[in-house]
């Protein structure tokens, strides 16, 4: 199974519209995106609570760990960094924190409202190495941009 980004771009979109609640909008992504394609085995937001500071928010999937430091872990690499976080095999990223040991891959993205705040940050593992492609990247990148552009 692979993902229509296209498809769940417009659904996305759709379930969203006119919603500026920031958490309101993690849940539907968060739901949307976990259940579009099998590779996306825990999927959800850490949010900004304080200085270089995320705590979990909105997931789909077991549990995750709750609180990250932008200093720690991939999450904390994409906030830290603003940058997105492809890591094909999470034993070989420098201090990546082990929420569930069944995480072979991850995807981060850094989530902006429409004013340039870091929000927080979109996290993907999958239990498959090496799950995510730039295109995954790309595609996310593009529905967290136009969810994200009104929220408060």
């Amino acid at each position: 199974m692979s993902v229509d980004y296209a498809t769940l771009a417009k659904t996305i979109a759709a379930l969203t519209e006119g919603e500026t609640d920031a958490v309101a909008l993690m849940a539907t992504v968060a739901c949307e995106v976990h259940h579009a394609d099998a590779r996306f085995d825990w999927t959800g937001f850490y949010r900004v609570v304080g200085p270089e500071m995320l705590k979990i928010g909105p997931y789909q999937g077991g549990h995750g760990c709750l609180v990250i430091p932008f200093s720690r872990g991939v999450c904390g690499a994409a906030a830290r960094t603003g940058e997105a976080q492809l890591v094909p095999d999470v034993d070989a990223f420098p201090g990546h924190i082990a929420c569930a040991s069944s995480t072979k891959s991850e995807l981060v993205l850094p989530v902006w409202n429409g004013e340039g705040a870091l929000l927080g940050v979109f996290d993907i593992d999958s239990d498959q190495p090496d799950a995510f492609t730039q295109e995954d990247a790309d595609a996310l990148q593009a529905i967290l941009k136009g969810v994200f552009a009104n929220a408060a």
